[in-house]
C-alpha cells in the first residue's frame, strides 16, 4: 500500500468548523430553522472520519439561539463508528469520573497516538465492556449514551461492531503489533527513500506542510509523529502500549487468494495535528518570536479540546485563570507558566468543590453516565448508505445541511437532492492538506468539486481560492415546479 493517506480516515484533514459558524450565516439563511424553536437541524456528515465538528458545534451551541439538533453520520468503515462511540462517551465523562485536564490528556493520546499510556489502554478495555452492552442492548444504550441511535445499523454491522469492542478489551498487547504495522507502511511507501526517510519527513514538511499555512505543527513534532506514529505526548510518560482502537482490517491479494489482514492502514503523511491543532479562537497561540512561533500544535490541540471539554460542561467560554507575574528568578527555575499548569490549577479547583468523600480511590470504577445533551441525537447511518437514502421516504426532504469529506465528495451527485430540504447547505472539504497532491491537482480537485455541486443543482459558490480553503460551502435550492 504505498498510498500514504492508507484506506481508512482515523482523523478529519481540516481543521474542527462550528457548523453554526456566523461566517456560514450568509449561507445558512432561508433554512427557516431559527424561526420554530421545535423544530431540529438535521445535518449528515458524509465519511468525516472523526466527530469534531459535532463536538465543536455541541460545545459551542449555547452561543446561539437554542434549537435541537440531529446529526446522522456516515461512514465506509465500521471502526470509525466504534472510534465515535469512544470520543462521545469520553467528551461527556462527568466531573466525578474523570477531570478536566486528564480528560483532555486521553483524548488527544487515544486521537493521534500509535502508542499510548497503559491508563489509556486501561480505559479503553474498561469502556470496550460498556460498549458491548450498549450494542447489544439499546436499552442499556438509552441509559448511558441516550442521545446515541444505532437503530439504523444493520444486524451485522452491530455484530461485527462488537466483534471490534471485543478485540478492544483483550488485554494482550501481542493482538496488535503497532510499531510493527507502522514500520512496514513506512517501508511500502517510501521505497527506497526509507534508508534517508527523516530526510524524506523534513521535505514534506518544509516543501509542503509549511506551505499550506501549518507551520504552527513544529518540524520536530511533524518528524516524531512520522517516526514513531506518535502525534501528542502532553505529559512526561511512557507511550509503549498499542492503540488498539487504531487497527482496521483490509483484503489484500495473497497468492491469488483475498485475505483479510489486522494492521494499521490509516495515514501515515498528513497528521492528526490538522483537526485541531492549527487553528484556534484563542490567537495568543500563534505569535511568533524572532519569526518563530513560541507555541506548539499540541498546546493549540491541547487548549482546544480542554476549551470544548469547558463548553460542553459548563455552558460558557473557557477563560484560562491568570497566572500571577512570577520574579526572573522564578521563572528561570520553574520555566513559567503552561497551559498544563493552569488546568490542572482549575481541575483541583472542581475537584475540591465536589467533596464527594465516598468515592473510591480510582473513580472510574464508578458505573458510566455522561454528561446530559439536550436536545442532541446523533443516528450512525448503515454503511456506504448514501445511494439508498433517496429511495427511502423517510429521508425524502430531510437534511438542512450535508457535508461531504474529500476523499468521498463523488457521492456528491442528483442523487443527492431528494434528501434535501428545499433550501440547504452543502459543505465540502477542500483537498488543501493532502500533502500528496500538487497545486495545479488542488485547483483541479476544486473545479472537479464545484462541477459535480451544480450538476447536483447547488448555486455556483463563486472564485475559490484552492491554496487557502479548507471547506467550500455551497446553497442549495430546489427548483419550484
Amino acid at each position: 500500500m504505498s498510498n500514504g493517506f492508507g484506506t481508512i480516515t482515523w482523523w478529519g484533514f481540516s481543521p474542527a468548523i462550528d457548523l453554526q459558524n456566523p461566517d456560514l450565516i450568509t449561507a445558512l439563511t432561508g433554512l427557516n430553522i431559527e424561526e420554530k424553536d421545535d423544530e431540529e437541524m438535521r445535518i449528515l456528515l458524509v465519511g468525516a472520519g472523526d466527530l469534531r465538528h459535532v463536538l465543536t458545534t455541541l460545545a459551542r451551541s449555547y452561543r446561539y439561539r437554542k434549537k435541537k439538533f440531529h446529526f446522522y453520520i456516515l461512514e465506509n468503515a465500521l471502526e470509525l463508528y466504534a472510534r465515535d462511540m469512544l470520543f462521545l462517551s469520553l467528551s461527556l465523562e462527568t466531573p466525578k469520573r474523570m477531570g478536566l485536564q486528564e480528560k483532555t490528556e486521553m483524548f488527544l493520546e487515544l486521537f493521534g497516538n500509535l502508542t499510548i499510556r497503559k491508563q489509556s489502554c486501561e480505559y479503553v478495555e474498561k469502556m470496550a465492556n460498556e460498549f458491548i452492552k450498549m450494542v447489544t442492548d439499546f436499552d442499556i444504550l438509552h441509559q448511558k449514551l441516550p442521545m446515541l441511535d444505532l437503530s439504523q445499523l444493520k444486524f451485522k454491522e452491530r455484530d461485527f461492531l462488537e466483534g471490534i469492542f471485543k478485540f478492544w478489551r483483550n488485554p494482550s498487547i501481542e493482538i496488535f503489533d503497532a510499531v510493527k504495522h507502522w514500520d512496514m507502511r513506512q517501508r511500502q511507501y517510501l521505497g527506497p527513500r526509507y534508508d534517508c526517510r527523516m530526510n524524506a519527513y523534513d521535505w514534506d514538511y518544509h516543501m509542503k506542510l509549511v506551505n499550506k499555512e501549518a507551520e504552527i505543527i513544529h518540524k520536530h513534532e511533524y518528524k516524531t509523529w512520522r517516526s514513531t506514529g506518535i502525534a501528542f505526548e502532553p505529559r512526561e510518560a511512557t507511550y509503549d502500549v498499542p492503540n488498539k482502537t487504531l487497527a482496521s482490517g483490509v483484503v489484500v491479494n495473497q497468492g491469488g487468494e483475498k485475505v483479510s489482514r489486522r494492521g494499521y492502514w490509516g495515514d501515515i503523511v498528513a497528521s492528526p495535528f490538522l483537526a485541531f491543532g492549527i487553528q484556534s479562537e484563542d490567537k495568543s497561540f500563534f505569535k511568533k518570536s524572532n519569526n518563530m512561533y513560541t507555541k506548539l500544535s499540541l498546546n493549540v490541540a491541547e487548549f482546544n479540546i480542554l476549551s470544548l471539554f469547558h463548553e460542553l460542561t459548563h455552558k460558557e467560554k473557557y477563560v484560562p485563570p491568570k497566572v500571577e507575574e512570577k520574579s526572573s528568578e522564578k521563572k528561570e527555575k520553574e520555566g513559567g507558566a503552561t497551559i498544563t499548569e493552569i488546568t490542572e490549577e482549575e481541575e483541583n479547583q472542581e475537584e475540591e468543590c465536589l467533596k464527594q468523600d465516598d468515592v473510591s480511590s480510582n473513580p472510574l470504577e464508578l458505573p458510566y453516565e455522561s454528561l446530559p445533551l439536550e436536545d442532541v441525537k446523533i443516528t450512525f447511518l448503515p454503511l456506504n448508505c448514501l445511494p439508498d437514502l433517496q429511495r427511502k421516504s423517510k429521508y425524502q426532504n430531510t437534511f438542512h445541511m450535508v457535508y461531504f469529506a474529500n476523499s468521498l465528495v463523488h457521492l456528491l451527485t442528483s442523487d443527492v437532492a431528494p434528501i434535501l430540504t428545499d433550501t440547504a447547505v452543502v459543505i465540502i472539504e477542500t483537498a488543501r492538506y493532502m500533502l500528496e497532491l500538487k497545486d495545479d491537482q488542488e485547483v483541479e480537485f476544486v473545479n472537479k468539486v464545484i462541477g459535480l455541486a451544480k450538476a447536483a443543482g447547488c448555486q455556483d459558490p463563486g472564485k475559490i481560492d484552492a491554496k487557502t480553503s479548507n471547506f467550500i460551502t455551497f446553497r442549495y435550492q430546489r427548483p419550484s415546479s
